[in-house]
C-alpha cells in the first residue's frame, strides 16, 4: 500500500458518464455519502452545463475530476489549465507530449493537480501497432510516466496491470489513477480492454480507482459504491 496521506473514502472516484446534468445530478443524490469523489469528462462537457455541475458537486464537499484529456499546442492547454484552476477541481488530464505537460505543469496553480494520459485503458498491442508505436504497452507506459514527472505533472492515468511497474521505476510521490476497474463478479469489460479488479488495483499500488459502469448500471448503484467502498477501507485498515 502507498504511504499518501489520502482518506479510503476518496480513493474511489466514480466516472459520471452520462448525457446530461440532470442525470448526473440524479445518480449523485442517489449515492449520497456512498461516494466522494466525481469524474466528469468529454460527454457532460457537451451537455452546456459543465461548470454548472461542477460547482454543484463541490457545494456538496464533493471532489472533482475534469476528465478533459487536453491535447493541443503548449499554449493552448497552458491557457485551458490557467482558465480552470480556480474552479475549484482537485484533477485534470491531459494528452501529449512533454512539452503539452509542462505547459499544463506551469499553469495549474497551487490546488489543480494535472495527471497524463499513459495508454488509454481501452488500448491493447494491436491498438498500438495502429498508432504507430513501435513497443509494447508496459514500455510506453513507463515512458510516458517518467515524461510526466519530469515535466512537472502531479501523477498519471494507467490501467492497474502497468502500476508494479511505475511503483518500481518512478518516482513515489507520483499519483497513479487507474480506470478500467471491474469487480469480480462483472467480468465483461465492454470497451475497456487492460481491466483489473478494486483489489488488485490498490495491491499493485494505484492510489485511486476510476469506476463507472460497475456502479452506474447496478441494479442498487449506492449498494454497489458501498460496497467497493467496504473493500477498498479493508484493505487499508492495516
Amino acid at each position: 500500500m502507498q504511504p499518501k496521506d489520502i482518506p479510503a473514502r476518496d480513493r474511489l472516484i466514480f466516472a459520471m458518464d452520462v448525457p446530461t446534468c440532470e442525470r448526473a445530478r440524479e445518480l449523485a443524490t442517489e449515492l449520497g455519502d456512498a461516494v466522494t469523489f466525481y469524474k466528469i469528462g468529454l460527454e457532460l462537457m457537451m451537455s452546456g452545463e459543465y461548470f454548472e455541475l461542477l460547482d454543484w458537486l463541490l457545494e456538496r464537499d464533493k471532489k472533482v475530476f475534469c476528465d478533459l484529456k487536453f491535447f493541443d499546442i503548449p499554449a493552448t492547454v497552458g491557457s485551458a489549465v490557467r482558465q480552470l484552476k480556480d474552479r475549484g477541481a482537485t484533477f485534470v488530464t491531459v494528452h501529449g507530449n512533454r512539452s503539452i505537460m509542462e505547459a499544463a505543469a506551469a499553469n495549474k496553480g497551487d490546488s489543480l493537480k494535472v495527471l497524463g494520459v499513459t495508454v488509454l485503458t481501452s488500448l491493447d498491442r494491436g491498438d498500438l501497432d495502429d498508432l504507430g508505436f513501435d513497443c509494447d504497452v508496459d514500455a510506453l507506459v513507463l515512458s510516458r510516466a517518467k515524461q510526466c514527472l519530469e515535466a512537472g505533472c502531479d501523477g498519471v492515468i494507467s490501467s492497474g496491470l502497468e502500476v508494479p511497474k511505475l511503483r518500481e521505476y518512478v518516482d513515489e510521490k507520483l499519483l497513479v489513477v487507474s480506470p478500467g476497474i471491474r469487480p469480480v463478479d462483472n467480468k465483461p469489460a465492454g470497451d475497456q480492454k487492460r481491466v483489473v479488479t478494486v483489489e488488485t488495483a490498490f495491491a499493485n499500488g494505484c492510489d485511486h480507482i476510476v469506476v463507472g459502469r460497475p456502479i452506474r448500471d447496478a441494479a442498487n448503484p449506492r449498494e454497489a459504491a458501498l460496497g467497493m467502498q467496504a473493500s477498498i477501507a479493508a484493505q487499508f485498515a492495516s
